[in-house]
């Protein structure tokens, strides 16, 4: 195997790892309540309006950071692509 396919490999299983998170990040945002799960029990709940809109900016934050990361590995994984194929 040479340097490009194992960049790539990696590449691809560290997206994968990331997409996983992702989805479980996001699976937990769609089905939360009010009531804590066992592994938030000592978080902290929001207490104004304030904390409420940076919690909403920072998970918009994070879902554009995603977004641009999925991006870029895909952009990588066509110049390997390229690059495999001269």
């Amino acid at each position: 195997m040479d340097a490009a396919s194992a960049a790539k490999d990696r590449v691809d299983r560290a997206l994968a790892l990331l997409e996983r998170r992702l989805m479980d990040l996001k699976g937990k945002a769609a089905g939360a309540s009010r009531v804590p799960d066992d592994s938030d029990l000592f978080a902290p709940q929001p207490s104004s309006e304030t904390d409420r809109a940076r919690i909403h900016a920072l998970e918009a934050a994070g879902r554009d950071a995603a977004e641009a990361l999925s991006r870029a590995a895909d952009a990588i994984r066509e110049t390997l692509s390229e690059q495999e194929a001269r």
